[in-house]
C-alpha cells in the first residue's frame, strides 16, 4: 500500500454492483464503504439504506486477459518479487499442513474395473492450488486445471486452466478468469526474480533446454532483469516446437544477435552466464532426468531450474549456492511422497532434502529465495560463486498475478461482468 494511501488494508475489493471512477489516487483501490455509498447515489436509494445483496463479479477470457495484461513480464516480475517477500514474513496460506503444500491432485490408476475411468497416462490429472496471500494483495484464490498429453493430438494445449478469486472477507467471487497465460507468466516470473538478484549483472549468455511455454516465458524474464542479454544457446528434441521458439525469439527479442541451436546438455551449459531446464521429463527414476556436471560450469553461472534435474555430487560442495524458491513447499513434498522423493518429484530442492536424509548435505548451507528478497539474507556475494535456484511452483504466485491483473482490468473496465445473485435463495 503506497505510504500517502490512508485506506485500509484489504478494503480494495467490492461486492456491490460495480461504481464508477475511484476513490483513492494514491493507490487506485476502492473502499467497500464508497463504493457502497457510491452505489446507493446512483441508485437514488434513502440515506439508511442497507448495503445490495446482489453480487456480481468478472469473466475474463484470454483476450481479455492479454488486454489486463497478463503478458507484461517486467510487471509480473516486479509483482512476483512482492510475494516473496510476504512469503519471508509468512503473510500467505496455501493447503498442507506447513501451510505451503502445492495443492491437491487427482490421479487415476493403471487400471480401472470402471470403464469410462481415465487411465494414467502421461501427464493425466486433475489439480486444485489454493492460497490466501496478504500484504497488498489481501485475496484469495485457487487455480483449477485438467491436464492430458493427448490433448496436443486435437490442437489444445496439455493443461487448460482457470482461476477464481474471491474476496477475503464474504468469500464471494471477484472474478474467474482464463489460467493458461496467468499461470505460465508466474512460472517464467520466478527464474526473473532469481536473476534479479542472483544472477551476474553482466549476464550475456543464456542456455535454455526445453524450447516450450516455459522456456519462453523465462527467458522473457530473464531479459526483463538482464538487459545485457545477446546470446542464447537452446536444445531442443522436435524440430517443430525448436523451429517455432527460434523465430518467436527473433521476433520477440532483436537484441538477441547470436543464437546457437545444440544437441547435448553440456553445449547448453558450457559458457552461459544463465541456464535453465525447462524440457518435460519422464519421472520414477532419476536416471531419466538430464544430469549436470559440475565441470562443465564455469565461474558465475546461475542456474533457474523449474524442470526435472540431477546435479552431480560435486554440486553438493559448500561454495556452490543451493537456493529454495520457498522451503516450506519442499518440505511439504517430503511429507506427501516415498523415498527417494527426487524420483517422484524431480525438482533439484527435492534432491537436496534427499540428499539431507542420506547425511550428503548440511541443512543449514540451504537458503531461501523470500530471505533474499526481503535484505534477510545476501543476494550475489561476488561474480564468481555458482547459484542454483529450484523453482517449484506456487498457489501464491496465481494469487499475486490474478490479483494483480484483475486490477488492471476493474481499472481498464475490461471482463464481462455476471450476476451471481441479486438476492441469495438461501440465507
Amino acid at each position: 500500500m503506497n505510504a500517502t494511501c490512508r485506506l485500509p488494508k484489504r478494503s480494495f475489493e467490492t461486492n456491490f454492483h460495480w461504481p464508477s471512477g475511484r476513490d483513492c489516487k494514491a493507490c487506485n483501490v476502492f473502499t467497500r464503504k464508497s463504493a457502497w455509498e457510491r452505489w446507493r447515489r446512483n441508485q437514488s436509494m434513502p440515506e439508511n439504506a442497507s448495503p445490495s445483496a446482489a453480487i456480481d463479479f468478472i469473466y475474463l477470457n484470454e483476450a481479455q486477459m492479454i488486454e489486463a495484461g497478463v503478458t507484461d513480464m517486467a510487471s509480473c516480475v516486479d509483482t512476483m518479487e512482492e510475494m516473496f517477500a510476504l512469503l519471508h514474513r509468512g503473510d500467505y496460506r496455501m493447503p498442507g499442513a506447513n501451510n505451503s503444500s502445492h495443492g491437491s491432485m487427482i490421479t487415476f490408476p493403471d487400471d480401472s474395473p470402471f470403464p469410462d475411468m481415465p487411465k494414467n497416462t502421461a501427464d493425466r490429472r486433475f489439480m486444485a492450488m489454493p492460497a490466501y496471500l496478504g500484504g497488498n494483495f489481501g485475496t484469495a484464490g485457487v487455480k483449477w486445471y485438467g491436464s492430458n498429453i493427448a490433448n496436443r493430438e486435437r490442437g489444445l494445449p496439455r493443461s487448460i486452466l482457470m482461476f477464481i478469486l474471491n474476496d477475503t472477507d464474504t468469500g464471494a467471487p471477484l472474478a474467474f478468469m482464463s489460467a493458461n497465460l496467468l499461470s505460465a507468466y508466474r512460472t517464467g516470473a520466478i527464474p526473473g526474480v532469481g536473476a534479479r538478484h542472483l544472477a551476474r549483472h553482466d549476464s550475456r549468455v543464456v542456455g535454455i533446454c526445453g524450447p516450450g511455454v516455459m522456456a519462453r516465458t523465462s527467458l522473457s524474464a530473464f531479459m526483463a532483469t538482464c538487459p545485457a542479454i545477446d546470446t542464447l544457446k537452446v536444445k531442443g528434441r522436435g524440430q517443430k516446437s525448436l523451429q517455432a521458439f527460434l523465430e518467436w525469439v527473433g521476433e520477440t527479442f532483436p537484441q538477441i544477435t547470436t543464437v546457437e541451436t545444440v544437441t547435448t546438455d553440456e553445449e547448453v551449459v558450457r559458457g552461459s552466464d544463465i541456464v535453465s531446464f525447462c524440457q518435460a521429463s519422464q519421472t520414477g527414476d532419476v536416471s531419466f532426468y538430464p544430469r549436470i556436471e559440475r565441470e562443465w560450469v564455469k565461474p558465475g553461472t546461475f542456474f533457474a531450474m523449474p524442470a526435472a534435474v540431477n546435479f552431480a555430487d560435486e554440486f553438493l560442495e559448500p561454495d556452490v549456492r543451493k537456493v529454495f524458491d520457498n522451503t516450506g513447499l519442499y518440505e511439504a513434498w517430503m511429507e506427501e511422497v516415498p523415498r527417494p522423493a527426487h524420483n517422484i518429484i524431480p525438482l533439484a530442492g527435492v534432491q537436496w532434502l534427499d540428499q539431507v536424509e542420506q547425511g550428503k548435505l548440511d541443512p543449514t548451507s540451504l537458503e531461501d529465495l523470500g530471505a533474499i528478497v526481503a535484505g534477510d539474507s545476501v543476494a550475489r556475494r561476488n561474480e564468481d560463486e555458482i547459484i542454483i535456484l529450484s523453482v517449484g511452483g506456487m498457489p501464491v504466485e496465481d494469487v499475486a498475478w490474478g490479483t494483480q491483473i484483475y486490477r488492471n482490468a476493474i481499472k481498464l473496465g475490461i471482463g464481462t461482468k455476471l450476476n451471481l445473485w441479486d438476492q441469495p435463495a438461501l440465507r
